[in-house]
């Protein structure tokens, strides 16, 4: 909750600090803060460090959880031409989701004590490469000169312009058709997505005696299949139909995975409803897509940062509505036998975000309006 509330400023300005300050401070400091808490654990594991573990963790995700991908897109629109940004968005998620399982297959399979110092290693390495080898692609603003001023009137004139430069990003979003439409295909996509991921788990050990073994096998398999549908096919396909068809087919995936959840009549039933998120996966990178195809390249992390802010609304408001929802349909009081009643609701917010998707039209820009990227074919 607390992570929640405080993503939803957080997302908006570390985009602004990142189109103002330059992209690469900004991946520096949200990368390198994921690094403190499991040096924490990995140094002692007492109940007082178990404790500051998860103080540290709080402010770490806080920084870095949702802001990394906004920063990282933002940056690839500076250096990719904008009809090609698709397949590396693309390439970006589905490389995310391959160390996701090769994580967890590290886990399983290293020794318990050498898994944070592993860990950690890794979490080093990222910061360690990024300032040897990233260039900053953005020209940075100089900072304007407050010596003179008071404690005080500093901290009062940092606040001003942040909420001007939040201002700022607000109507950017909301002045563009495609990004205001986006934006709501987010909220109410998000809505129903993270709801169901709150309560699946115990919903499908609730229903059908699943245990964390068969979760992980549900689990894996998405993860496997998603790999291939974000590194492969959406590359492929994309300059075929463009973004707009493969979210509003993405959604589409999400509508069915929801529907078999919330329907689902016997043990193999979520197995073939996991099948879908091959699928469904692919809504992150169109999304990334569209937001960076409407907006010039000074305001890519304004537009990603606020567009995210509002995923963060409705990721932290859908639990709210869905957990109690689902612990009263799996109770014996429920009012009819429907188990899976609170999944079929947040169906609903993805269908509501596929009538929006549809109604998306092409971004149109000018040929002034066209950044030349400073990563050109040869």
């Amino acid at each position: 909750m607390v992570v929640g509330l405080f993503r939803v400023v957080m997302l908006p300005l570390l985009g602004q600090l990142a189109d103002e300050r330059g992209r690469k401070p900004l991946l520096l400091l949200t990368v390198s803060t994921t690094i403190f808490p499991f040096a924490i654990l990995a140094w002692n594991q007492s109940k007082e460090f178990v404790y500051a573990y998860y103080v540290i963790g709080t402010v770490s995700y806080i920084l870095s959880r949702g802001s990394i991908f906004c920063i990282a897109v933002a940056y690839v629109a500076d250096v990719v031409n904008e009809n090609k940004r698709a397949a590396v968005f693309s390439w970006i998620t589905g490389l995310f989701s391959a160390s996701h399982v090769l994580g967890n297959v590290l886990a399983r399979f290293l020794p318990e004590k050498y898994i944070f110092s592993v860990s950690i290693a890794l979490l080093i390495f990222c910061p360690v490469y990024m300032q040897m080898f990233l260039t900053e692609t953005t020209n940075k603003r100089a900072p304007e000169s407050d010596q003179d001023l008071s404690c005080l009137t500093k901290i009062v004139t940092i606040i001003r312009k942040r909420y001007a430069s939040m201002r700022d990003a607000a109507t950017i979003v909301v002045s563009s058709p495609t990004l205001r439409s986006i934006s709501l295909v987010s909220f109410f996509y998000h809505l129903g997505m993270s709801g169901i991921s709150s309560v699946l788990l115990y919903y499908l050990k609730a229903a059908f005696g699943f245990d964390k073994n068969q979760f992980s096998e549900i689990l894996m398999m998405v993860g496997i299949g998603s790999i291939f549908s974000q590194i492969l096919v959406l590359p492929l396909v994309n300059p075929l139909v463009g973004e707009k068809v493969i979210l509003s087919s993405a959604l589409l995936g999400s509508i069915a995975y929801a529907l078999l959840y919330g329907l689902a009549w016997a043990p193999w039933v979520p197995y073939l409803s996991a099948s879908f998120g091959v699928i469904y996966v692919l809504v992150k990178p169109s999304t990334f897509a569209i937001i960076s195809r409407a907006t010039c390249s000074t305001n890519q992390g304004k537009a990603q940062g606020f567009i995210a802010g509002v995923q963060s609304i409705s990721t932290l408001l859908s639990p709210v509505a869905i957990s109690p929802l689902t612990s009263w349909f799996l109770s014996s009081n429920a009012p009819f036998n429907c188990k899976g009643f609170s999944i079929i609701c947040a169906s609903i917010c993805m269908m509501v975000a596929f009538c929006i998707a549809c109604k998306l039209k092409p971004v149109e820009r000018s040929p002034e309006d066209i950044e030349t990227p400073l990563l050109t074919d040869s």
